[in-house]
C-alpha cells in the first residue's frame, strides 16, 4: 500500500490535499457500499454532474465521466426514460440539444443524497460536539474551495 513519500516536490498542502481526497473517497465509498438506492449508482453519480455542471451535450458529459459517447447516450436515455433528465434546444446552437435534470431528477438526486447522508448520521452522533463542529466547519472550507475553483 502506497502512503507517499515527501519528497521535494510533496509539500504539506500535496500531502493535505492527498488525505482531503483519500478520506472524502473512503466516506462516499462507505456510504454507497452500505446504502440501498432506487437509483443505480451510475445513474445517480451522473444526475449529480449533471446538477453540478447545468445544461450540457452528451459529448461533454461523456468527457467528464471519462467514458465514450455511446456508453454516455445509454446512461442519458435510462434517465430521460424515468423523467429525470430532458433535452433542450442549445441555445447556442439550435442543431444541438442539452440534457437537463428536470425537477424529478432534482427530487430523486435529493433522496439518494439523504439516503447516504443516513447512512453516515450514525458515526457522526458518536461524536462530541467540538468534533461535529470542526467537521461542520470542514464542509464550509471545502464548499468555498469548490466555488473557488469553479470561478477560477
Amino acid at each position: 500500500m502506497y502512503h507517499g513519500v515527501m519528497t521535494p516536490h510533496a509539500s504539506a498542502d500535496t500531502t493535505l490535499s492527498s488525505d482531503l481526497l483519500s478520506v472524502v473517497a473512503r466516506i462516499n465509498r462507505l456510504a454507497n457500499q452500505r446504502v440501498r438506492l432506487a437509483l443505480p449508482f451510475a445513474q445517480a453519480r451522473l444526475l449529480a454532474v449533471i446538477e453540478d455542471q447545468g445544461a450540457a451535450r452528451i459529448s461533454d458529459l461523456a468527457a467528464l465521466d471519462h467514458c465514450s459517447q455511446p456508453t454516455m447516450t445509454t446512461q442519458v436515455r435510462r434517465l430521460e426514460d424515468a423523467g429525470l433528465v430532458s433535452r433542450i434546444t442549445d441555445p447556442a446552437d439550435a442543431r444541438a440539444v442539452l440534457i437537463s435534470i428536470t425537477p424529478e431528477g432534482t427530487e430523486a438526486l435529493a433522496a439518494v443524497r439523504a439516503d447516504r447522508g443516513a447512512v453516515i448520521d450514525p458515526y457522526l452522533s458518536r461524536l462530541d460536539d467540538a468534533d461535529r463542529q470542526t467537521l461542520s466547519d470542514a464542509v464550509r472550507v471545502m464548499r468555498t474551495l469548490l466555488e473557488d475553483a469553479q470561478n477560477h
